[in-house]
């Protein structure tokens, strides 16, 4: 469809059309000894290309892992240029995990101020309220062309269909409203996650703050072997204090650094990174944190809560020591954990300490969100982000409100009812 809208404004244009040549595979302008061609959908078959600009059209419908390398591909086919410039093109699709996905994630990432990357330009037609999906008013805010290629009594019709038939409703949501039945988008906004953050280090409670405390406990235990994370949620004053301690191998911190481009140094020197065992994490270094915990600073966690898919010895350990712990499903049963959080977070309600690395688990994490029910879960921006520190975090704070009739009283530490 580009590539013939392209011709038929050449067509329009008498300069352009002067200057070009319409060739069996490409469009030639010899002038500038460049051609203008479509190119099929194949990765394996996609490289050794030299463009000035790529144009991506229809990438809603771009498969999985196979979209992802096609993508990969044109983009870093444009390395040698000096102002390269690659256009995505989609509606809302059917395809899940795919590039479009991955693109998704990252716009919405920039648009809330939580990506570092300078290089993105999105434009997200989209409806506002779901609520509304049927109002012209709302339709226009997800279809710009609205009365100028498209006329607003199609829309109406259209809206007819939808409204007696679910499954054209689904369609309707998808194509009309641009709103994938289960879409992800970024989650938190950068300024609610930094306002618990002390950047300067001053005001940092520690834990020999909170001494004789209860707590909530979250753990999630990595399952490629290279990064887990352990939490606790002190309720103290008004607020949540946060502690999350992480645990990366030897081997694994040596090449992190430059693999996850992050600081892992720094983060070790502030002792919120442990090095813990050669090649993957030895739990034993995350079981010694939990008991430290009621051994030094006489701080009880009431519950644990931990991944039940990535269990291990470890349980086993803290339930022998006696603790209490219970798996988490990490699914849509956490919505209103999340609804909890993100409110208490704009309220400001949450301290992370200086704890940047938590912080930086926390603006990686995406929800998908089921448009038939509004239920989400967390999901990664993208699939090399991390978010272990936060998951910890919502695992600890399912146990607060699974467990609030039996240990709610205890958490307030001593704060009125």
């Amino acid at each position: 469809m580009v590539y013939d809208a392209f011709y038929q404004i050449v067509q329009s244009d008498d300069e352009l059309d002067s200057i070009t040549k319409k060739r069996r595979g490409d469009i030639y302008i010899k002038e500038f000894n460049t051609s203008v061609k479509k190119i099929a959908f194949n990765s394996k078959k996609s490289d050794g290309f030299n463009p000035q600009l790529v144009v991506n059209d229809e990438m809603e419908a771009w498969p999985g892992d196979q979209g992802l390398k096609q993508y990969e591909v044109m983009t870093s086919a444009l390395g040698a240029r000096k102002q390269p410039l690659i256009i995505s093109i989609a509606t809302a699709g059917y395809v899940n995990d795919g590039i479009y996905d991955e693109l998704y994630r990252r716009a919405t990432a920039f648009l809330k101020g939580n990506s570092r990357e300078k290089r993105i330009l999105p434009f997200l037609y989209i409806i506002d309220d779901i609520e509304k999906w049927d109002s012209i008013e709302e339709l226009k805010k997800s279809n710009p062309n609205m009365g100028v290629s498209v006329t607003e009594e199609f829309y109406l019709e259209q809206i007819e269909i939808a409204r007696n038939s679910l499954s054209k409703k689904v369609e309707f949501m998808t194509k009309f409203c641009n709103i994938k039945q289960n879409s992800s988008v970024a989650w938190l906004d950068y300024w609610d996650v930094m306002k618990g953050i002390h950047e300067d280090g001053k005001g940092v409670k520690t834990l020999e703050d909170f001494r004789g405390c209860y707590c909530v406990g979250g753990i999630d235990l990595s399952r490629t072997t290279d990064l887990t994370a352990a939490s606790i949620i002190i309720y103290k004053d008004g607020k949540n204090y946060v502690f999350t301690k992480f645990f990366m191998p030897k081997k694994r911190f040596e090449v992190a650094v430059d693999e996850d481009n992050t600081a892992y140094n720094m983060h070790k020197e502030k002792g919120v990174l442990i090095i813990s065992g050669e090649n993957q994490v030895d739990y034993k270094d995350v079981y010694q944190w939990f008991v430290d915990l009621v051994k030094k600073y006489k701080i009880r966690p009431l519950k644990i809560g931990y991944d039940r898919y990535s269990a291990g010895y470890l349980i086993e350990d803290l339930k022998m020591a006696g603790f209490h712990v219970d798996d988490v499903y990490q699914g849509t049963n956490l919505t209103p954990i999340l609804h909890k959080f993100e409110g208490d977070l704009k309220d400001g309600l949450f301290d992370f300490g200086n704890n940047t690395l938590l912080a930086s688990h926390l603006l990686n994490v995406a929800v998908e969100i089921n448009m038939n029910d509004s239920r989400m879960k967390p999901v990664k921006i993208e699939k090399r982000m991390r978010i272990d520190g936060a998951v910890s975090v919502f695992d600890a704070m399912t146990m607060v409100s699974k467990y609030h009739a039996e240990i709610g009283k205890k958490l307030l530490n001593g704060a009125a009812a």
